[in-house]
């Protein structure tokens, strides 16, 4: 439990109120010093939001981001010092920001930057060994692949990787076509965060894999959307990336 001090602390950041307790030699002095105090703090919360979504604040603007955050931050303060949790919510915001009703694909860009925060920050567990791996390809009706705790599915209705990509420092420019996509992001053996297109049915498999399902159960998930699909490739382009690992004994 926060101490009073601290409670009133971030109202009075909200409010721009002083808050009880603050003093200085001369006291016509204090409220400017905690103005000074409370712009730096908002400063410093707007570009660890712009850092945290660097392709939003190119999509709508050093400017325009400028001006957004502080009413995203209003509404949706941190809720603790370690700032790489904060902005969850940043998504929905930008969802149902009027302002930003023409841009639909906005929220899904923000959830694939959220979700490379996350992966980044995920825990670090030993990949999957190519033996073990082996031995549980034998029985592909009861085996489990386990997935890195990096490794997450973002679906969209909207070109969300290919809108992030062109995004990236360095990319050349190019037309987007606006189309549903499906891309998975995790972090590599090198400590790097990917993020990779999916086809449908490889869409299908990661996330049956994701939801604890067999290696069986998810190949047939993937077969829905084709019916000859081969999940082999992609458990080789998984394994090589380690984003398998040991399966825990408390799953079923």
């Amino acid at each position: 439990m926060p101490d009073p001090f601290t409670t009133a602390l971030a109202a009075a950041l909200q409010s721009g109120a002083l808050p009880p307790g603050v003093t200085a030699r001369d006291p016509a002095e204090a409220p400017r010093r905690f103005a000074v105090y409370r712009n730096n703090v908002a400063h410093g919360l707007s570009r660890a939001l712009a850092t945290r979504f660097p392709v939003i604040e190119r999509l709508l603007g050093a400017e325009f981001f400028a001006a957004l955050a502080p009413l995203f931050i209003a509404a949706h303060p941190p809720a603790s010092p370690r700032l790489f949790e904060w902005g969850g919510a940043f998504p929905d915001f930008l969802r149902t920001f009027p302002p930003l009703a023409g841009l639909p694909y906005l929220a899904d860009v923000a959830r694939l930057e959220l979700a490379r925060g996350v992966a980044y920050h995920a825990a670090d567990l030993a990949p999957l060994s190519p033996a073990a791996l082996a031995a549980l390809a034998v029985a592909p009706d009861t085996a489990r692949l386990a997935l890195h705790p990096s490794v997450q599915v973002i679906a969209s209705d909207h070109a969300v990787g290919t809108i992030w990509a062109a995004n990236q420092p360095g990319s050349p420019p190019r037309d987007i076509t606006d189309r549903p996509e499906v891309v998975a992001v995790l972090r590599d053996r090198g400590l790097s965060v990917q993020v990779w297109p999916l086809t449908p049915p490889e869409a299908a498999f990661v996330t049956a894999l994701r939801d604890s399902l067999p290696l069986l159960a998810a190949a047939q998930a993937a077969t829905c959307h084709a019916p000859h699909f081969d999940p082999a490739p992609l458990i080789g382009r998984l394994m090589q990336a380690g984003a398998f690992i040991a399966p825990s004994k408390e799953t079923p």
